[in-house]
């Protein structure tokens, strides 16, 4: 399915919100930790095992978007948000299916194998676009669209929860609930199909030159450079630090405050969720906008060095003040959002606009990576110490160190990026031919 050409005239700002739509729909996937309290009490689950349908999630997400990379550049953004609508619409089906029958295998097949590749389609299908109708500050553009799925749980959380309240929080509320979420996005994304163009071929962007510029790297040279496995190790380590939170958000804030005289009722756990879902969001936007400015290099630098100080405050004194437990951890998941929408703009300076989606793609497999990684640090450390006797913040502590540890890591990985090699570079006669050759589908 080839998208519609740009009319003459089109406004480029109509672009952001066909791609907020698919975002705001899948970044749902942020708010599964509202679901987890009532599926581990519906169908007795551990907390690992209630974690599992959102790391597969993770897991699908990485691996489509690295396997469908080129088919998205291939067949446009149309057809890529259409894949995503049938794959993430259907995913809650199935689940409806699994709570409903009480099968927890169809809910970790729907949410997590299905729904997963819907997220990962859905994910990287506007990225290339974006930066074609924004060459001027790709930062902003791509922070835009990306700052939907960071805010999709802003939604989605206290959306759930109302649903939980009102169907109840067992296997057919839980059922009622699946439905619900997959015939309502199934609407609400395909407003994007409808609405999302690409520019046209015959004439210059505003803000973009007649041609290509500057280095162009093909997505299969570019695996082949230090500069991308250096990036691949900075997105992975960032994102485990900040997901070790999210998936476990709403149980980790009661725990937390579990042994003091104010513990954190249901309802204030689910305004963290949105609270950090807002975080998330703002991250997107605000920081990628500031990698414009300062260079994504610098940005890189600040999430994974300010994030470690952040972590380390709350491993010291988190458990003893509220205000500033969820402060380090909204600033966390700022970066950690911010790290997402800053990191196709730094892929566009490194490798170029030329098959910029398909590298992105390939890109997610830390993401993939770090899905399995921080939930599993987080829940499996937690459910042992639950095991000794442990209790609040103690359950924690441990994991936080670790994930101090990563953010060191991903800190040192940046500092080794360095502009790609001229050897990579696509030689600049035949760049023009395939940058021709490869939108001709989409202008077909």
């Amino acid at each position: 399915m080839s998208p519609p050409v740009a009319p003459a005239g089109w406004s480029r700002w109509l672009v952001p919100p066909a791609a907020l739509s698919v975002h705001l729909s899948i970044g749902q996937a942020y708010a599964w930790s509202v679901f987890k309290p009532p599926l581990e009490s519906a169908l007795g689950l551990s907390g690992t095992e209630s974690a599992l349908p959102f790391q597969l999630a993770i897991v699908m997400l990485g691996l489509s978007a690295a396997f469908g990379g080129t088919l998205v550049e291939r067949n446009g953004p149309r057809w890529a948000m259409t894949v995503a609508l049938v794959c993430f619409s259907s995913g809650f089906l199935i689940s409806a299916l699994g709570a409903a029958t009480e099968q927890y295998w169809l809910i970790v097949l729907g949410y997590g194998f299905v729904g997963g590749i819907g997220l990962g389609i859905g994910y990287i299908s506007p990225v290339s676009t974006l930066i074609k109708w924004f060459p001027d500050r790709p930062g902003m553009a791509t922070g835009i669209a990306i700052m939907g799925f960071g805010g999709g749980a802003l939604i989605a959380s206290p959306w759930s929860t109302q649903m939980l309240q009102s169907f109840g929080s067992d296997s057919s509320g839980i059922a009622v609930a699946f439905l619900v979420h997959g015939l309502t996005y199934a609407v609400f994304m395909s407003l994007g199909v409808l609405l999302v163009r690409v520019p046209r071929t015959d004439r210059p962007v505003q803000g973009a030159p007649s041609t290509l510029q500057g280095p162009q790297v093909s997505a299969g040279s570019a695996l082949r450079t230090p500069q991308f496995w250096c990036l691949w190790v900075v997105l992975c380590m960032n994102v485990t630090a900040g997901i070790g939170i999210l998936e476990k958000a709403a149980p980790m804030i009661t725990d937390f405050f579990a042994n003091t005289s104010t513990p954190v009722s249901v309802s204030a756990a689910a305004g963290f969720v949105a609270l950090l879902s807002a975080a998330n969001m703002a991250g997107r936007i605000g920081w990628s906008s500031t990698s414009d400015l300062i260079g994504r290099k610098n940005i890189y630098r600040v999430y994974l060095g300010v994030g470690a100080l952040m972590y380390a405050l709350i491993a010291l004194f988190g458990d003893s003040s509220k205000p500033l437990f969820v402060l380090c951890a909204m600033v966390i998941l700022s970066f950690y959002g911010g790290g997402f929408a800053t990191v196709p703009a730094y892929l566009k300076d490194l490798f170029g606009t030329y098959q910029v989606g398909a590298i992105h793609g390939r890109l997610l497999t830390a993401w993939s990576t770090a899905g399995v990684l921080g939930p599993l640090i987080v829940n499996w450390i937690a459910d042992h110490q639950k095991e000794d006797g442990k209790s609040g913040a103690s359950l924690y502590s441990l994991s936080f160190v670790i994930m101090i540890g990563l953010l060191v890591i991903g800190f040192v990985a940046n500092e080794f990026v360095r502009p790609v090699h001229a050897r990579h570079h696509v030689p600049a006669p035949r760049e023009e031919a395939l940058d021709a050759e490869r939108q001709q589908p989409e202008s077909a």
